[in-house]
């Protein structure tokens, strides 16, 4: 399989998977949202910031790899975290703006501006600590996607705690299906 198509079916279930989480997290108060439930982030706001957050500090990573990536370098404008744990976005409205339109970007980045060929490179970045590393970029691709995918899990997680049903969270949902006809 090629790299190209499987990053497609990832942002397309984690356009989904966002958008779920969100429409359920809009049923909540603000009380509830900033609430520290224990975990990793705090809150249900605090790790929809660091699913920002994680993403941000990778989609400007990657802007580095190609100068095709135009759509990735636009995310400079966002607010650049100082921590992995800051609230960029106390009003959920305004994050979900981000959020969405982040997960737009990826998948203008994907159908428009990725080659094949790019993923089969390495990419040399510094991580939040400035410690540098050289990794191939198909590795740090799957790491961004796997990364929005565990902490989902535990939105998915308090909001099943507070009596939330999100819906189907299976990334087999979004593979296509070869015995049905389009």
């Amino acid at each position: 399989m090629l790299h190209i198509k499987h990053f497609k079916l990832m942002a397309l279930y984690n356009q989904r998977m966002n958008n779920q989480l969100i429409k359920a997290a809009q049923t909540l108060t603000h009380e509830q949202l900033i609430e520290d439930k224990g975990v990793f982030f705090s809150s249900i706001l605090g790790t929809f910031n660091h699913l920002i957050i994680g993403d941000l500090l990778w989609l400007l990573r990657f802007s580095k790899h190609s100068n095709r990536y135009q759509s990735l370098s636009e995310l400079s404008e966002l607010p650049y975290p100082t921590t992995l744990d800051e609230i960029l976005y106390n009003s959920f409205k305004d994050l979900i703006a981000v959020r969405q339109g982040m997960d737009q970007t990826i998948l203008h980045w994907l159908n428009k501006e990725v080659q094949e060929c790019d993923f089969h490179k390495t990419l040399s970045y510094s991580n939040s600590l400035g410690e540098r590393s050289t990794r191939e970029f198909s590795e740090l691709v799957s790491h961004m996607f796997n990364h929005q995918t565990h902490h989902r899990g535990q939105l998915s997680t308090l909001f099943n705690q507070l009596g939330i049903e999100i819906g189907s969270t299976d990334f087999l949902l979004d593979i296509p299906d070869l015995n049905q006809k389009p």
